[in-house]
């Protein structure tokens, strides 16, 4: 028996590989979204060309009150 956690792996294509690994220079104007919701959460991703946005909030309650969160991340690939 192997203790090793599994990971799963994915095949890449090329054009996926070049911007995972920085690209060409003056890479493509690609966009990307995506959202994500859930109760008392809700996040959204946006990436064009080389920079990345992600924000989300939640919310959670309980008897000792509420709770609320916040974010938002640049990245710059």
């Amino acid at each position: 028996m192997n203790p090793a956690p599994r990971v799963d792996t994915a095949e890449l294509s090329d054009a996926d590989l070049d911007l995972v690994s920085g690209g060409q220079a003056g890479g493509g104007a690609g966009l990307g979204l995506g959202v994500h919701a859930e109760a008392g959460a809700l996040g959204a991703h946006v990436e064009a060309g080389n920079i990345g946005l992600t924000a989300g909030v939640g919310v959670s309650l309980s008897p000792q009150g509420v709770a609320v969160d916040a974010h938002l991340h640049a990245t710059l690939y």
